[in-house]
């Protein structure tokens, strides 16, 4: 079994079962809480939200959520607005500067609308959430590419980080 065989979950916990997992671990020796996996944290949102109030609450650690930043797709409404004082950082996948592309690399159920909303998602996310940050995979990305990234960062206000490749 590989290293990542052990994050496949059997069923989805629910918001009780994790909050009482947090027992199981020295908070204290945790600098960051993230939200992440192998698919959209914010398909439950619900839960996160109350997590992050317990963990504020409880712990006074900071929190973060990784995404692909579709949560107001996924939800049919706007959302950045719920991560007010819940949720420290939000990192994006932004993947690539271009639309066409970033639809290919990730084939969104939503179709051609997922680029814009995802910019849409982040530059919200600027107004509620201290630290926003969109992210690229080095080596996958031509250095015009990058620096039309960063642009793109730079005119929504969010940092702009390329994550090193882990193949």
């Amino acid at each position: 079994m590989g290293e990542s065989d052990s994050l496949w979950l059997e069923r989805e916990p629910t918001c009780e079962e994790i909050i009482a997992d947090f027992e199981n671990f020295q908070m204290k020796d945790y600098r960051e809480l993230v939200f992440c996996g192998f698919g959209e944290p914010t398909e439950r949102l619900d839960v996160i939200l109350k997590v992050a109030e317990y963990a504020k609450k409880t712990y006074s650690i900071p929190t973060r959520i990784n995404t692909n930043g579709l949560s107001d797709l996924i939800h049919g409404e706007k959302t950045a607005h719920l991560l007010q004082g819940l949720i420290d950082t939000v990192s994006i996948s932004l993947n690539t500067p271009d639309a066409q592309r970033y639809h290919e690399l990730v084939r969104s159920r939503f179709g051609d609308i997922s680029f814009q909303a995802m910019l849409d998602f982040a530059r919200d996310c600027t107004k509620y959430v201290p630290h926003v940050v969109m992210t690229t995979v080095s080596t996958t990305l031509t250095p015009e590419e990058e620096q039309q990234c960063a642009k793109i960062c730079e005119e929504i206000g969010a940092a702009y980080r390329i994550r090193p490749w882990e193949g």
